[in-house]
């Protein structure tokens, strides 16, 4: 179990957390569930999906001081079709048909981590608001998991222009959610995007840890909580 303390948790609290906002992909769910399920279409998309990873690596690279593009989805297509040698209009069309039509079905096999689900229940009942926020659409993903019912605000970094850690997103969902900065808990498992985003937006962190991805580094700030059981978020919140 993680331990806070005392001190530590009236600091934390001292601005009253209103709302409790969260990544998806490896934070609601364990990400290998997916990647088992996605070897096949890596293997059969090979060249256009290693692209892709290395567009994305830049499109997550950009700094702070970066404004969005007029067109994100124009702006990733561009950086593909730069790495593959091919026109942008027709990787734009792959990309959307080949890889994000692609994984959706495949998450009607796959479930959230244990007391996720009844962890979001009491929060919600409890009057936290409840926001997500991911680098790729929730909303079909959502519904696969069974987690579509308790969101006061729903995101993609994508649609706001700039991918995780850039603050903009985080500051969206902020908005969305009418709640400032700072009264948002945000919940990741990615210290490089999750906690380094939310905590340059000003909100308060906690980092779902993994035992095959210790998130070291030292210029990564440290989350706020720490936690490896939905049950210890919980009791954390409702304490």
């Amino acid at each position: 179990m993680v331990s806070i303390s005392q001190s530590h948790y009236n600091c934390l609290m001292q601005n009253t957390i209103e709302g409790v906002a969260f990544d998806l992909d490896g934070t609601l769910y364990p990400n290998y569930r997916l990647n088992i399920r996605l070897v096949p279409l890596i293997l059969k998309e090979l060249r256009l999906v290693a692209a892709f990873g290395k567009a994305r690596d830049i499109l997550h690279r950009e700094p702070e001081t970066t404004c969005p593009p007029p067109d994100f989805y124009e702006r990733q297509a561009a950086l593909v079709a730069e790495i593959l040698g091919a026109r942008p209009e027709v990787v734009k069309e792959k990309i959307e048909r080949r890889i994000y039509r692609a994984w959706e079905p495949l998450f009607k096999a796959i479930k959230p981590f244990r007391h996720a689900a009844e962890t979001l229940a009491a929060l919600k009942t409890a009057g936290f608001k409840l926001g997500i926020m991911s680098d790729f659409p929730p909303g079909i993903k959502l519904e696969h998991l069974g987690l579509s019912g308790f969101w006061d605000a729903e995101l993609c970094s994508e649609h706001c222009g700039m991918l995780k850690p850039h603050p903009l997103p985080f500051r969206e969902l902020a908005a969305a959610m009418a709640l400032p900065p700072e009264k948002i808990l945000y919940a990741g498992n990615s210290r490089s995007y999750d906690i380094a985003g939310a905590h340059r937006a000003g909100m308060k962190t906690a980092w779902i840890k993994s035992p095959f991805f210790p998130g070291k580094g030292r210029k990564l700030p440290l989350p706020d909580f720490a936690f490896s059981d939905y049950r210890q978020l919980r009791d954390f919140m409702l304490n």
